[in-house]
Order: C-alpha cells, then sequence, then structure tokens
C-alpha cells in the first residue's frame, strides 16, 4: 500500500499565521489578502503561483512591495514559520514504513520547504512531493496523478491522508482511499491493519 500524508495540519501543527506578518506590516489581514489574492484569476494570483513554484519568494515579496508600497527586507514566510511534528502521527509513519511505502504530499511555498529540510522533517518518509516543485497542488487532480506515476502505483492501492476535506474529497474522485484527519488517534484505528 502506497500511503501519502499531508504535512501541515497532520504531520506538524501549522505554526503559520498571516495575523504576525500583518502586525509586522502594520496591515490589516484584509489589505494582505487584497495585495496577493486576484479573485478573477484564482489560479495566477500570487500566493498560487508562489505554491505552484511559478514564482519564487523573492518575486513575490518584490511584487507584495510594489502592490502594498511597504518596505520589505526580509521573507516573513520563513522568518515567522515555526513547525513542531506531532509525535504520534510521525510513530504511526514510521510504523507504517516497516510494510509500506509512505510518502509526504504537500502544498508548500519555498520558505516553507526549506525550513522543513533544515528541521529534517521530511526525513521520516521515503519521498516528498511537494507542490512548489511540483508546478501543481492540491485539489488539482494532476498533483496525485504525478504521485501515483512516480511511484508507480495505482490509485486503488494508495491511501491519502489529509486535514482539508476538500482535498480528501478530490483525490477520492479518482479512486484513492483518504481520511480527513483529525486527530492521531482516529488515524490510528484507520490505518492500523497495514501497521
Amino acid at each position: 500500500m502506497l500511503f501519502i500524508f499531508d504535512m501541515g495540519g497532520v504531520v506538524t501543527n501549522t505554526a503559520f499565521y498571516i495575523n504576525d506578518i500583518c502586525e509586522n506590516l502594520n496591515i490589516s489581514e484584509e489589505n494582505f489578502y487584497d495585495y496577493i489574492k486576484n479573485k478573477k484569476d484564482t489560479e495566477n494570483d500570487l500566493f498560487s503561483m508562489l505554491t505552484t513554484g511559478k514564482i519564487s519568494t523573492n518575486e513575490f515579496w518584490k511584487e507584495f512591495q510594489k502592490k502594498s508600497q511597504k518596505v520589505i527586507e526580509t521573507d516573513y514566510f520563513y522568518a515567522m514559520f515555526h513547525p513542531v511534528v506531532n509525535e504520534d502521527v510521525k510513530n504511526i509513519i514510521l510504523d507504517l514504513k516497516r510494510k509500506n511505502r509512505v510518502v509526504c504530499g504537500t502544498n508548500t511555498i519555498e520558505s516553507h520547504y526549506l525550513n522543513h529540510m533544515q528541521n529534517g522533517d521530511y526525513s521520516i518518509f521515503n519521498q516528498t512531493y511537494a507542490s512548489n516543485k511540483m508546478g501543481v497542488k492540491k485539489p488539482d487532480i494532476k498533483f496525485w496523478e504525478i504521485i501515483l506515476k512516480a511511484e508507480k502505483s495505482v490509485a486503488s492501492n494508495t491511501f491519502f491522508i489529509d486535514d482539508k476535506k476538500e482535498n480528501c474529497e478530490a483525490a477520492n474522485k479518482i479512486g484513492i482511499k483518504t481520511f480527513n484527519y483529525k486527530n492521531s488517534e482516529e488515524l490510528y484505528q484507520e490505518i492500523k491493519e497495514w501497521i
């Protein structure tokens, strides 16, 4: 069985709050989102392009600076990101790896990806598939198709765990078994037959 785990909200707490950035920049959250979102073209707004690796972190902050008229001297996405590993979920992953292939499938941005790499958070997985490296993000079906092809697996032999319901629903549409993560106890009950 191939297991695909989301990272933030499952393996680690998200530990990233836009309000911290807004406080540092002295702007409202509403203003922050106005600067980075494109209501007419959500696939090509600044944050979506950052999440799929179409723009770099530096390019993101340059555009943000132009729109906000704020002087940006640091990568706030990196500086204010402090994820903490859920040890119970980590232990479940390590147990699963004894008999199964276990990978990470995550929507992320360059700054958070680097932070996780430096912390060794991805090292518990056999492989990591990150949206900013893949050029596509969940819930786009292509996200799982790329992973299935790379892993030489089929949907019916794959189990996906994510804290976002819409991502689970999308993966389920192509035949992947899914679990909408709430806590490690429920997760263990759901997957214990493969441990």
